[in-house]
């Protein structure tokens, strides 16, 4: 589980939105927490990446870069707090970071989450990617993100 983990480099590069909460949060490493009676700025304080409400066509995104290349077995997407749908991604890029031209493969697809829940994906993709795309339909958001892998050289 260490390719999401931003203890060893992984880290959330942008999201489409994190009005709510931001999007560092579904990497942390501990469990998500509710805390009661907990506000900020813009409202309940979360743990997780939160988005607003959609008001138009679309859904939000974050694009995730992992600690190091590897070959994603499966992924959790905790929605402690949080019920979206979602889907995932992934890329390896060799430079930088992603951008208009980089190809996405697709290695969950989009499923309906219920919230407070695990839901774990077994992912049969053997190529070793750098990067992944959360999806969040049309919005919401994940509270935290794990993933089982195989380092890749």
């Amino acid at each position: 589980m260490k390719l999401a983990d931003p203890r060893l480099g992984a880290q959330v590069l942008e999201a489409s939105d994190d009005f709510f909460a931001p999007k560092e949060r579904m990497l942390n490493p501990e469990p998500a927490v509710f805390i009661p009676g907990k506000y900020d700025d813009n409202g309940k304080w979360m743990d997780g990446w939160e988005t607003r409400r959609k008001r138009a066509t679309g859904y939000d995104w974050c694009i995730v870069k992992l600690a190091r290349p590897g070959v994603i077995k499966g992924l959790d997407l905790d929605t402690s707090h949080f019920p979206p749908a979602a889907s995932v991604e992934a890329a390896r890029v060799v430079d930088g970071a992603p951008n208009q031209s980089t190809v996405w493969t697709e290695i969950v697809p989009s499923t309906t989450l219920q919230g407070n829940s695990h839901h774990y994906h077994e992912v049969s993709d053997a190529n070793a990617y750098t990067h992944l795309r959360v999806n969040i339909y049309p919005d919401g958001g994940i509270a935290r993100l794990r993933l089982w892998d195989t380092l890749a050289s």
